[in-house]
């Protein structure tokens, strides 16, 4: 299969890139960014240049994007110019090409401000049902993205699945207070709980909604770590966490050792079971697999999110997120 990947540069694209031309796919890569997993150094809004990657084309699988890091150094229009027109233009010629299915990497942070319940409210139970309401033109633009995604498989049947995708990035947390209060290892652990999912799971979603697509025409997929916890856990979530994490997967003993905290409480819980029916996606990293990884004195995430490492998202010195 011949497959179009954009964003090769960046963590997923990069890591997608690994995978596919070690399994024998013909792989052709498009990124702002020049390494050495891009064939194509260019944006996705340049339509020429989409057009002649497009060409001979059997699928595409459209990582590229300009993420939350993102909003504090480039304009709205930026964004609508990368996440949206850039998303129009390889849709369109997409179509044009003849491509017979196209996976869409959209965020757990479309959700936006749906993720955060009232005070003394449950946890909330996030599935593809919950109403996106964006909060900032990272969320509004992918979820802009998303419904032209809808719009071209309904006026033109190319098949189109979207994957929003929780955390995977290695990167340090941007939050001054949370960098403090955890080591950076107890933070990501804890967040497989409910908001984070390894890179070698993500990948292996996208080869799955490669396969599926034709036959699925159209959907929406929360891509996260499956969590252990029920919609009866919602409530206390929200006031005593950890007693609800000791009673799902026992983790005190391990983490005293550590000198590890579990957080006090937990607002939102990523659902990820739409995925597991109709994609047959069954996630190997999870919260229970890396407190077992950890006790045998392994690496708690994959070895394919330790080859791509940290990426950082800018040249310039911002923060966390540089470049290194």
């Amino acid at each position: 299969m011949r497959i179009v990947i954009t964003g090769s540069s960046g963590h997923l694209g990069e890591a997608l890139v690994r995978v596919l031309r070690a399994a024998g796919d013909d792989v052709v890569s498009i990124d702002v960014l020049p390494s050495p997993h891009t064939t194509h150094v260019g944006s996705v809004g340049d339509r020429a240049l989409v057009r002649r990657v497009l060409d001979g084309a059997d699928a595409v699988l459209h990582t590229a994007t300009l993420h939350k890091p993102h909003v504090g150094s480039h304009t709205r229009q930026d964004f609508i110019d990368t996440n949206v027109t850039g998303t129009l233009t390889l849709l369109e010629e997409a179509v044009a090409a003849g491509v017979g299915r196209f996976v869409f990497t959209s965020t757990t942070s479309a959700f936006g401000r749906a993720l955060v319940p009232p005070a003394g409210a449950p946890a909330a139970w996030v599935t593809e049902d919950v109403r996106p309401v964006p909060k900032n033109i990272y969320g509004a633009t992918k979820v802009a993205a998303e419904d032209l995604c809808e719009l071209v498989h309904r006026d033109h049947g190319l098949p189109v699945l979207i994957l929003r995708t929780s955390r995977f990035f290695p990167e340090p947390d941007d939050r001054d207070d949370v960098r403090t209060a955890y080591p950076d290892a107890n933070l990501k652990v804890n967040e497989l709980l409910y908001r984070r999912v390894d890179l070698e799971d993500v990948v292996s979603a996208h080869r799955l909604a490669l396969e599926r697509a034709p036959e699925l025409g159209f959907g929406r997929y929360i891509i996260s770590a499956t969590t252990p916890f029920t919609p009866g856990d919602l409530a206390e979530l929200r006031t005593d966490a950890p007693a609800v994490v000791e009673r799902r997967v026992p983790f005190a003993a391990l983490y005293d050792r550590l000198g590890w905290r579990m957080f006090d409480a937990i607002e939102r819980v990523y659902v990820n079971a739409a995925a597991r029916r109709d994609l047959g996606w069954e996630p190997a990293y999870d919260f229970a697999s890396a407190l077992e990884r950890i006790a045998a004195g392994e690496p708690w995430q994959s070895e394919l999110s330790r080859v791509v490492g940290a990426k950082g998202y800018h040249a310039e010195t911002t923060g966390v997120y540089t470049v290194r």
